[in-house]
């Protein structure tokens, strides 16, 4: 048998401009089967979505609970279009509670990972990217406490990020985007708390 993954969230979810298999969702799957754990994954995510686009996506697709482990990675176009952080939060908590319905309401089959800082990448030169990883930092703030508060695993991800910044080979040829590489960086740091959910 085969455990079921719904990976909810925007560009960093759905892999703009890597391979599907480069996809960090995919990646983990990956790795999970290296260690005996199949796993099918469902993708609901697009470039661009805001927390509230997401809920609007979310409601066009057919979701068929309950999944054996759901993720949630939303929040960096809600800083980067300068939407109120009061607002993030109010639709996180939403977001995540709905993650959490879909777990089959077991708070301890959801992930959620921070928001990565866009600010190292080279379409960021010439921003103030002091501002943006402030920014970044303050969002993902809130989805920590919120994800603490509701007693979901948190993969913190942006410091694997930022290492962007001196590795090139960690973006994606569009400039903005993480790479398969970084990706599979991620995939790594989530696969220790997917194991313990699904073993």
């Amino acid at each position: 048998m085969s455990f079921r993954y719904l990976a909810l969230g925007d560009s960093y979810t759905i892999g703009e401009s890597v391979q599907e298999t480069e996809r960090f969702p995919n990646q983990l799957a990956a790795l999970l089967a290296n260690d005996g754990v199949a796993v099918e994954v469902t993708i609901i995510a697009r470039t661009g979505w805001t927390t509230d686009e997401l809920w609007q996506g979310i409601q066009a697709e057919t979701v068929t609970p309950p999944y054996d482990m759901v993720s949630l990675l939303i929040g960096v176009n809600n800083q980067y279009r300068g939407r109120d952080i009061k607002e993030y939060r109010e639709g996180f908590i939403f977001l995540l509670q709905k993650a959490i319905e879909y777990a089959g309401g077991d708070a301890k089959r959801v992930i959620v990972f921070s928001i990565p800082d866009w600010g190292v990448t080279p379409f960021a030169y010439g921003r103030n990217t002091t501002q943006i990883a402030d920014e970044i930092n303050a969002f993902n703030k809130v989805n920590h406490e919120e994800a603490d508060t509701a007693g979901v695993h948190y993969v913190d991800v942006t410091p694997i990020s930022r290492m962007a910044l001196n590795d090139k080979s960690l973006i994606a040829s569009d400039g903005l985007h993480p790479s398969g590489k970084m990706y599979a960086e991620w995939a790594k740091s989530a696969l220790p708390v997917a194991l313990s959910i699904l073993k």
